[in-house]
């Protein structure tokens, strides 16, 4: 059985990077975020529920999910998060299980943003890390993405675990404040915890 690995983090502090690094060294990862896209693209298998949930008018002229238009209405109106939440969420977690039981490496590693918040994986993931910066480069990181502005990035921290919250939780935390040298030597010691724990799990 493949060791999982959780890895989470706030919006902007470089969940995808600290991934790419750890496919560097060889480690397969499965991106809930990319999943995601998938379900929600033309053809998508969510797209149905939610044409049928939201409307037609928050499916594009593609027949894929207007993303900016959803977005608006999720972090405007709870309830409409969680019903999207529901169609999505079972989806993208059967998949993940999917992905991971064909996995034939020592460990893998799974990015799920909201690893904590939706609960799913809870008893699932052998071990979690969190990507930890300060609110400061959050900002600064996600405002350099089209389309968001500083009202929108705020809205999203509002609905996300805070930092503190996100570091009691994790077994481990991976300090993204600096640039890529001061990461690679967290993912190389980190990659041979796992490698070692994986070893013994198995």
């Amino acid at each position: 059985m493949t060791f999982r690995v959780g890895l989470t983090g706030g919006i902007g502090s470089g969940k995808s990077t600290v991934a790419t690094l750890f496919e560097e060294l060889g480690i397969p990862v499965i991106d809930t975020d990319a999943i995601s896209r998938q379900l929600t693209q033309s053809g998508g298998a969510a797209i149905p529920a939610i044409q049928t949930v939201f409307g037609q008018s928050y499916i594009d002229s593609s027949g894929a999910l207007d993303r900016e238009k959803m977005r608006q209405l999720v972090f405007s109106n709870p309830a409409s998060k969680q019903r999207l939440e529901q169609i999505l969420h079972p989806l993208i977690l059967e998949q993940v299980h999917t992905l991971a039981d064909s996995s034939i490496a020592p460990y893998i590693l799974i990015v799920v943003p909201l690893l904590f918040e939706t609960g799913d994986y809870k008893d699932w993931l052998h071990r979690t890390v969190t990507v930890d910066c300060s609110k400061h480069t959050q900002l600064e990181r996600t405002l350099k993405r089209p389309g968001m502005s500083e009202q929108t990035v705020h809205s999203i921290l509002s609905h996300q675990l805070s930092r503190a919250q996100r570091l009691q939780l994790a077994d481990d935390c991976i300090n993204n404040d600096g640039n890529l040298t001061d990461l690679r030597p967290q993912i190389e010691r980190l990659n041979r915890l796992y490698l070692e724990l994986a070893a013994i799990s198995n």
